[in-house]
């Protein structure tokens, strides 16, 4: 493990309409310590009450993707889609040259969980795009993001994979990089990795090759992300 970053020490924003965990600098949020791994930007764990969300704003060249866990977002954007995107849902906005978008609770009562995600392209100013798809699990580690939008998953403009972990209790994984990155962001459950334990909302990076083996102490659902390695 090279990279340790523990739910309770990420930044804060509290707006009491949303209530956002920065696991990577954000915003007013700043620690030269944590700038992202790779590619890798942003997670932010948001949590929108009813009936609230983020006006119109912009973004430019920046793979954006949503994860819902609980409740429904509202998407609307500058190239006219408007989409609802329920809970298991994960949805990818691809910036491009420059694209309008605003995100609501879809409901105006219940509150709406969820992760904003950041991955820097490797290409710039080319077309907006949008994609939206329900992935049901296949096994332990379920491919939702990658290159070539490969057996229905959503296609993204860097080398970049985007996996979904879903593990029962006592079973074990072994996560490899090889020359590359990995970075593990628990959503649920409880992890052991060594003599450490990890749980939802913590977040592990890796930037050598000897892999992760972990073993599930509670039921996990994660997000796996495989990165380009340094230099590329």
């Amino acid at each position: 493990m090279d990279y340790i970053r523990h739910a309770q020490s990420r930044g804060r924003a509290n707006f009491g309409w949303l209530d956002s965990r920065h696991s990577f600098s954000f915003g007013q949020y700043y620690d030269p310590a944590h700038m992202g791994l790779s590619a890798l930007r942003v997670i932010n764990d948001d949590r929108v009450r009813g009936g609230a969300g983020f006006d119109t704003h912009g973004h430019r060249d920046m793979e954006i993707i949503s994860y819902v866990l609980e409740g429904a977002l509202e998407h609307k954007d500058s190239t006219g889609n408007e989409f609802i995107i329920p809970a298991g849902d994960v949805q990818l906005m691809s910036a491009g040259s420059g694209i309008m978008h605003s995100e609501y609770n879809a409901s105006r009562t219940d509150p709406v969980h969820f992760l904003q995600i950041w991955i820097q392209p490797n290409v710039r100013g080319v077309k907006p795009g949008y994609q939206q798809a329900t992935i049901e699990q296949t096994g332990s580690l379920t491919e939702l993001v990658t290159p070539d939008g490969r057996n229905g998953t959503l296609s993204i403009r860097q080398d970049a994979v985007l996996s979904r972990l879903a593990l029962v209790p006592g079973e074990e994984i072994r996560l490899e990089v090889g020359s590359r990155n990995g970075y593990l962001h628990l959503l649920s459950g409880k992890i052991q990795v060594a003599d450490q334990t990890f749980e939802g909302g913590d977040g592990i990076g890796l930037t050598r090759a000897e892999g992760l083996e972990l073993t599930a102490i509670e039921a996990v659902q994660a997000l796996w992300f495989d990165l380009p390695g340094q230099g590329a």
